[in-house]
């Protein structure tokens, strides 16, 4: 049977939310998740439940091209996909 230490109920504070991209690599070029832990604190995951999938095809070109971009924003490929496309049908609803 694993013992399970008790440790202080003080948590992690959590983050407001962001308004732009911008404004949370500021946040985090100036800021550590790491020193926020100290010896005790709990710390959890969440993953996010997906929904559904599809499967974009784009030539090698293409594809280099948004690997480049998502990295110079700090992002996966597929997140930065996934977050200009919601950009645009966020421009069909006004």
């Amino acid at each position: 049977m694993t013992k399970i230490k008790k440790t202080k109920k003080t948590g992690i504070k959590p983050i407001h939310p962001f308004k732009t991209i911008e404004e949370e690599a500021n946040f985090w070029d100036t800021h550590s998740a790491v020193g926020e832990i100290n010896d005790g604190t709990l710390v959890g995951f969440h993953q996010a439940n997906k929904t559904s999938t599809i499967t974009i095809r784009f030539s090698p070109k293409d594809l280099t091209a948004l690997k480049n971009q998502a990295f110079r924003r700090g992002v996966g490929p597929t997140t930065l996909a996934r977050m200009w496309l919601l950009e645009k049908l966020q421009s069909f609803k006004t």
